[in-house]
């Protein structure tokens, strides 16, 4: 009996340092086109450089619903611009084989 209140208040601990950790993360309020901006310019460069697909198949993989985001791919300088409407812009370069690719 003591080993299972041990192991429950192991388990609660955790839960409870998970939930003080998920308070520090950052919080969108309302900016879906922030997120799918962003999606869209990682995601495609990731498809492009890292999985070196052609363009038609990424444009498919990573279409979302809806399909607001729009980009540009400058396989010179492996970068890839997103933006949806006027507003919200992302771009995402190729790093490294490791790295694959990061959002500026």
């Amino acid at each position: 009996m003591t080993t299972l209140r041990s192991m429950l208040m192991v388990v609660g601990l955790a839960v409870s340092a998970c939930a003080q950790d998920d308070a520090k993360l950052r919080t969108y309020d309302n900016n879906d086109l922030e997120l799918a901006v962003g999606n869209a310019a990682k995601m495609t460069c990731t498809c492009r450089f890292v999985m070196q697909m052609d363009d038609a198949y990424c444009r498919d993989w990573v279409r979302a619903s809806p399909n607001v985001a729009r980009f540009e791919v400058d396989t010179t300088n492996k970068v890839v611009t997103a933006s949806a409407f006027i507003s919200w812009t992302a771009r995402a370069k190729f790093v490294d084989d490791k790295r694959g690719c990061a959002i500026e």
